[in-house]
């Protein structure tokens, strides 16, 4: 395509937007082709997610100005960015978890007949042959969406917005909660968009998404573009050199060996859940990291809302130092030190109405209390430690956590625990939808408390983190341990924990692939 033929769909000139003090965009341009695939970088904190609530009229711009097809426009709001054919996929799901899948895909354009009733029939009806098309057929539409997985609810988001028939689709982090053939299936259903013309904007923190679906990547760093580029044009290091403003040069921490054999700081023994985990037990030493893999579903969120008494044991003991506890709700498990950063931080590890000081200290409000009252300059500076010791800006002690971006409110989750001197951290995929420059700081969180004697259990959906941080790693299959995988001298192999969450013996990597891509993640 020569110079003169290319249209640009998109086009953001010199855009600024400031909260206060801080600058989240300055100057910013974003340049996108007629029908590519454009992937938006950058660090969480670099501007992306503004600049797409911009894009997707959900805020004004202080200045700069927004072109559609060489058309200057302002959008207002989100209907004005709708009738301009731009459609946004959120990095938060924003389905209404009350209502059924129908009503939330038909929200606000269900088909109405007599007096605006609506045609509930018809609405089904036409969301159950959408989502056939889509390949997403075995949804059950009249399921509540707060009995559906994550993964579910994510790909229900992004299928209401393609349904909706985008000029342009901005997705944010799309595939944060996806995995397996879930991205499989994204990645079939990006190109099938683009082979229909639809231009993409797909903002990610995982480069190598980026590398397989789009054409061209766009950098921001500080709320500025930092370059524009081909993906032929520059290697994954570049990328990340670019994205961070220096070298990475040691995305995870140095590891250490296992600490030496002594009574479990954290035991489980024959752990049940319902019917989704079975049987299990495990021990965690002081200094220890141990790891989790397994494909969705295979009962890794039961096993850790179980430790930590938001759901109930069908069976089973926990130990804590060698003895047996009772562990029947969170407050139980907190007060024995263990404590849980969970699946979804802005639902469940944070009050994103709350000031940081507020989300940090709530967990351990009983060290400031005296005769009934918070001993205020207390709890601020534990909380101003714990904020440094997570390199959160110390505004945060007194600004609401959902004026953060989503690494640091993830940080603010764990610093919560820290303040509270927790004992066991139970790590959820912690590192989900952020950038590799807080993933690297987690990374050395985890190691800087395991040596201060605490252990964590790390469960995660990307293989290398657990290659990297963990000492040992459990595989579940089906609800059960199927494989206690130890490293070689020269590390863990992938193959051995891929083979292990299959649940087969294939010795082929090429079969272990295709394998995953029928069971899905």
């Amino acid at each position: 395509m020569t110079g003169e033929n290319i249209i640009i769909a998109l086009r953001a000139f010199a855009v600024t937007k400031a909260f206060g003090a801080t600058v989240a965009l300055s100057e910013a341009g974003l340049e996108v082709r007629n029908g590519e695939v454009h992937a938006l970088l950058g660090e969480n904190g670099a501007g992306k997610s503004t600049l797409v609530k911009i894009l997707s009229g959900l805020m004004l711009p202080d200045s700069g100005e927004l072109q559609v097809k060489g058309e200057k426009v302002r959008f207002s709001s989100r209907r004005a960015a709708d009738r301009a054919g731009v459609q946004t996929v959120f990095q938060e799901v924003s389905l209404i978890p009350d209502l059924t899948v129908v009503q939330n895909v038909l929200l606000p354009f269900a088909p109405t007949g007599f007096l605006w009733q609506l045609k509930q029939k018809a609405g089904r009806a036409f969301v159950e042959a959408e989502f056939e098309r889509l390949g997403l057929g075995d949804i059950d539409p009249n399921a509540e969406i707060r009995d559906l997985s994550l993964n579910l609810r994510q790909k229900i988001e992004i299928a209401r917005a393609v349904i909706r028939k985008p000029k342009i689709l901005l997705l944010d982090e799309p595939t944060a909660s996806l995995s397996g053939n879930d991205v499989d299936w994204f990645g079939s259903l990006i190109a099938r968009l683009k082979g229909e013309g639809v231009t993409i904007v797909f903002v990610s923190h995982r480069i190598p998404e980026a590398r397989a679906f789009c054409d061209r990547i766009t950098i921001l760093r500080n709320g500025s573009n930092v370059g524009t580029f081909s993906v032929p044009e520059v290697t994954n290091d570049q990328v990340i050199d670019l994205i961070i403003g220096r070298s990475l040069r040691a995305t995870f921490p140095e590891r250490t060996p296992a600490p030496a054999s002594t009574t479990p700081l954290f035991a489980a023994r024959s752990l049940s859940v319902g019917d989704e985990l079975s049987d299990v037990g495990l021990a965690l030493g002081a200094g220890e990291i141990l790891g989790v893999a397994g494909l969705q579903g295979m009962g890794q969120r039961e096993l850790f809302l179980g430790l930590f008494g938001a759901l109930p044991l069908t069976q089973g003991e926990i130990f804590v130092k060698g003895e047996r506890v009772s562990i029947e709700k969170p407050a139980d498990a907190i007060n024995l030190g263990v404590c849980l950063v969970p699946e979804e931080r802005k639902t469940e590890g944070i009050f994103l109405n709350l000031d940081g000081r507020t989300n940090i200290s709530i967990a351990a409000l009983a060290k400031f209390s005296r005769k009934g009252f918070i001993d205020r300059s207390a709890e601020s500076r534990a909380v101003s430690a714990a904020l440094a010791r997570v390199q959160v800006d110390q505004r945060a002690l007194h600004t609401r956590v959902s004026a953060f971006s989503g690494g640091n409110q993830q940080k603010i989750a764990i610093a919560k625990w820290l303040s509270n001197k927790s004992r066991v951290l139970l790590m959820f995929d912690p590192t989900r939808g952020v950038d590799v420059g807080t993933k690297s700081e987690i990374y050395h969180l985890m190691k800087d408390y395991t040596a201060a004697g605490g252990a964590i259990l790390f469960y995660s959906t990307e293989l290398t983190e657990l290659t990297n941080m963990a000492h040992q790693i459990l595989v579940l299959y089906g609800g059960r341990i199927t494989a206690e995988i130890m490293p070689t001298d020269s590390g863990f192999e992938e193959n051995d924990i891929m083979r292990a969450m299959l649940g087969g013996d294939s010795s082929d990597p090429v079969a272990l692939i295709e394998e995953a891509g029928r069971v899905g993640a």
